[in-house]
């Protein structure tokens, strides 16, 4: 049986929640927190080439120094979470500040490869106590009026937050060092350690139940698994033994770990029974999606502004921000939104949009119609997916019991890593067969060395028109109309899929969104 401390106890009967001033000085606190996670995300995506010459390191070396920080975030999301809400989510958030911000001091001074790989898992670890907690505190701090807007603002700076993390990255590498990019994350872990200390409120569950670290251990196996089947395929290949080996040991350890908390249900990590209800479904389903595709089209578009309009990687994250305004400012709107209409029509609508912005990018993309011919897409996307952000994470956090908001926080960002992972590999995969089956045609007369070089890549192929003397140009016009072919086949696939989501959610989302109570062992869900 589970017990609340006596402050999460009044929250629950509506009393004892902090005063309107109060609760700012909470949302500033852990918005800073997750902003501080989020750039690190995205932040060294800028910084490829500048990490290879300086440490002497391999693409594959500076690829893991990206990607380790995420896959470490995702697989210990679950278990930290739950630790956090029976440990209590104020210390559990000021140890990963801690950790987290050792992590990138660290990073920032690293002598060697070898060192940085161990600072970003350092960081990684901190910022999978940091990042569930964060919603948690909203979800066990807010009273049930105020909590939408809260979510609203959170999953705002969680979706546009990279991309505002990605071009401040990008203006410190243009006008100072790349080893510069560690300063805006601790800066923002300062500042935020400051504010929790001062500001945020513990919160903690007590259990008579021991901690299911056969779940955890589990549920990490398993997230390592396929995130890393899903960051690696496109690089190893999709049949590579590694590749494989990942997948196999990531859906058994998957199976294990719904297996093992079918058997434990109530005293398990999660409880996997509730996904047979709507609302918890439709969230996981719907964030999936729409992470997946927002990460998709990050790699599609830096691509097309850098190789095919010739842009600076400063100007070209410039080029993104008006989607990242868009959402967070759709974000915002969502709560006010979904109490007129409901939940299931502002997903709807969000959804719609979404698949408008990308068919609109797959009709008018084109290498001389420029950036005007992304921007109204870009813009759609963005709309439509702050609409659809806010209500699906307040899906997740309401479909779980107030004692179990850290775990619900961090399934809601398993979805999101796993979106993203799962949204890279696809559309970049689709972008890259249309760019190579377009292609072929269009290298006739073009030397075989430098043909076989552009196949490769758009980005090779401009790299090897340097070399061709009279044949650049058609070299050059033949690779960027190839990867907008490419381009075009990618955002049709992302169209077509937000239309399914489109159709369940219609059909089956939830109409509002209510918090889950528990009564004498049973689970009673909104519909």
């Amino acid at each position: 049986m589970s017990t609340t401390q006596p402050a999460q106890a009044a929250h629950a009967s509506g009393e004892g929640f902090p005063d309107a001033r109060q609760l700012r000085k909470v949302l500033i606190a852990v918005s800073v927190a997750l902003m501080a996670v989020i750039a690190s995300v995205t932040g060294l995506n800028v910084a490829q080439t500048h990490m290879a010459v300086e440490f002497g390191a391999s693409q594959n070396t500076v690829l893991w120094i990206i990607n380790i920080y995420t896959l470490v975030l995702a697989a210990l999301l679950l278990p930290l979470g739950a630790l956090g809400d029976r440990l209590g989510r104020k210390p559990m958030l000021i140890a990963g500040l801690n950790v987290f911000g050792i992590g990138t001091v660290v990073a920032g001074l690293a002598p060697n490869a070898e060192v940085m790989l161990a600072a970003r898992t350092a960081g990684g670890i901190g910022a999978a106590m940091i990042m569930p907690i964060t919603l948690a505190v909203i979800t066990s701090t807010f009273p049930e009026q105020q909590r939408g807007k809260a979510i609203g603002v959170w999953t705002g700076i969680a979706g546009g937050g990279g991309i505002l993390g990605m071009f401040l990255s990008a203006l410190l590498v243009d006008v100072a060092d790349w080893r510069w990019l560690f300063v805006l994350p601790a800066v923002l872990v300062a500042a935020a350690l400051a504010m929790t200390l001062k500001s945020v409120p513990n919160s903690r569950e007590t259990s008579s139940h021991r901690f299911d670290t056969i779940g955890a251990l589990a549920s990490a196996i398993a997230v390592t698994g396929l995130i890393f089947v899903l960051q690696e395929g496109p690089e190893r290949g999709w049949t590579a033994p590694q590749t494989l080996i990942s997948l196999t040991v990531g859906l058994i350890a998957g199976i294990c770990f719904i297996a093992w908390e079918l058997r434990r249900r109530d005293t398990g990590l999660l409880d996997v029974r509730l996904f047979r209800e709507r609302t918890l479904a439709a969230g996981s389903i719907t964030l999936l999606v729409v992470f997946g595709v927002q990460a998709g089209i990050g790699v599609v578009l830096f691509p097309f502004f850098q190789a095919v309009l010739g842009w600076s990687g400063l100007l070209s994250t410039v080029a993104m921000m008006p989607m990242a305004v868009a959402m967070m400012m759709a974000s915002g709107l969502a709560p006010k939104l979904t109490s007129r209409t409901g939940a299931r029509a502002t997903m709807a609508v969000g959804i719609a949009l979404a698949g408008v912005g990308m068919a609109l990018m797959a009709l008018f993309v084109s290498a001389s119609g420029g950036y005007l011919s992304v921007l109204p897409g870009l813009l759609a996307m963005g709309i439509g997916m702050g609409l659809s952000m806010t209500p699906s994470t307040e899906a997740i956090t309401a479909s779980l019991p107030h004692q179990n908001q850290g775990v619900a926080s961090a399934l809601n960002d398993v979805t999101r890593e796993f979106g993203t992972a799962l949204g890279v590999a696809l559309l970049g995969a689709l972008v890259s067969a249309g760019y190579r089956s377009a292609i072929d045609d269009r290298l006739h007369g073009i030397p075989q060395r430098a043909a076989d070089t552009a196949r490769e890549g758009v980005a090779n192929a401009v790299e090897a028109a340097t070399t061709t003397g009279p044949h650049a140009q058609d070299l050059l016009h033949a690779a960027q109309q190839s990867f907008v072919d490419g381009w075009q086949q990618a955002m049709w696939a992302g169209t077509a899929i937000m239309c399914v989501l489109f159709v369940y959610i219609a059909a089956l989302g939830p109409k509002r969104v209510q918090r889950l109570h528990r009564d004498a062992g049973h689970t009673r869900l909104g519909a």
